[in-house]
């Protein structure tokens, strides 16, 4: 069996621009700061919100949750960098959970609602992603709010203001 060339071509293609080689300088996304590990995490945080804000009323809650618990994850990420010491390279594990651990260390949260926030990622951001369940309108509308007000609470937190992009 051979590979469809269509898919080789798209695959190489890919490939190189996350390689960053060729096509000249690369033209990186606006409203994203890389000047710290953590102001890249929480405007990655702040450009989620934004197209979660624009996608919200067209029934795409599948991707509202999903994109609704990476905005959780960048914010909590960023807090963790910012305000604890971590280093971005701290969170690139197998575990989605090391954020909210992170976020009752350093005293963001109480264990209690550390607990279960994790417990609402494991529950159902995994369900819902491999196990087959359909996400509703209610649910989209209640983890963007969530989320929204994770990451304004975060941004508050965060000793070194005006980062945030959101508003």
């Amino acid at each position: 069996m051979s590979d469809p060339t269509i898919i080789r071509e798209a695959l190489d293609a890919a490939a190189d621009a996350f390689n960053q080689e060729g096509h000249g300088i690369p033209t990186r996304e606006p409203d994203i700061d890389t000047d710290t590990d953590w102001k890249t995490q929480l405007t990655k945080g702040c450009r989620l919100l934004a197209i979660v804000d624009e996608i919200e009323g067209s029934s795409y809650y599948t991707a509202v949750v999903e994109l609704c618990f990476g905005i959780i994850e960048r914010s909590l990420e960023a807090f963790a960098i910012a305000e604890g010491g971590d280093s971005l390279r701290d969170f690139q594990t197998d575990s989605h959970e090391r954020c909210y651990d992170r976020a009752v260390r350093f005293g963001l949260f109480t264990r209690e609602l550390t607990r279960e926030l994790k417990d609402l990622y494991s529950d159902n951001r995994t369900d819902s992603y491999y196990g087959g369940r359909h996400p509703t309108k209610r649910q989209a509308e209640t983890i963007h709010r969530l989320a929204r007000e994770i990451h304004r609470h975060v941004t508050d937190q965060v000793r070194e203001g005006g980062i945030c992009n959101c508003d």
